[in-house]
C-alpha cells in the first residue's frame, strides 16, 4: 500500500499485522490455566494490545517528530515484550511450538516495519 492510501493508522500495515495477532494471542490465551489468569494471561493481551494502542497515538502525535518516534518506540517495546511472552506460554507449553513461531513471525513483521518508520520518519510526518 502506498502512503497516499494511508488515511489513518488502521490502514498501516503493520497495525493491520499487530491487530490480528493481537487477537491470535487473545483466543489462545482463552486455553492458558486459570493459575496464570492475573500473571501470563493478563500480561500478554496488555503488551499485544499495547503494541495497537501505541501505534495509534503515535499516528496522532504526527506533527512532532520528537513525539512520534517516542510512541514508535514504546511500540517496539510492547512488541518485544510480547515475544517474550510468547517464548514463556511455548516453554510452558500453553502454545503450540508451531503457531507461536507465527506469532511471534508476525511480531518480528511489526518490529521491521516499525524501525523502518524510526529510522525514517519524515514521510510519516504531518506538517503543520
Amino acid at each position: 500500500m502506498n502512503k497516499e492510501a494511508i488515511k489513518d493508522h488502521k490502514d498501516l500495515g503493520i497495525y493491520k499485522i499487530a491487530f490480528e495477532a493481537a487477537m491470535k494471542i487473545f483466543q489462545l490465551s482463552k486455553k492458558f490455566p486459570v493459575e496464570e489468569r492475573y500473571s501470563l494471561t493478563d500480561q500478554i493481551r496488555r503488551s499485544s494490545r499495547s503494541v495497537c494502542a501505541n501505534l495509534a497515538e503515535a499516528w496522532r502525535k504526527r506533527r512532532y517528530e520528537a513525539a512520534f518516534i517516542a510512541k514508535l518506540n514504546d511500540c517496539e517495546a510492547e512488541a518485544a515484550e510480547t515475544q517474550t511472552w510468547i517464548e514463556f506460554a511455548v516453554k510452558c507449553n500453553y502454545m503450540n511450538v508451531k503457531v507461536g513461531r507465527e506469532v511471534y513471525a508476525n511480531y518480528n513483521q511489526v518490529l521491521s516495519g516499525l524501525v523502518n518508520m524510526i529510522n525514517n520518519p519524515s514521510p510519516w510526518l504531518r506538517n503543520h
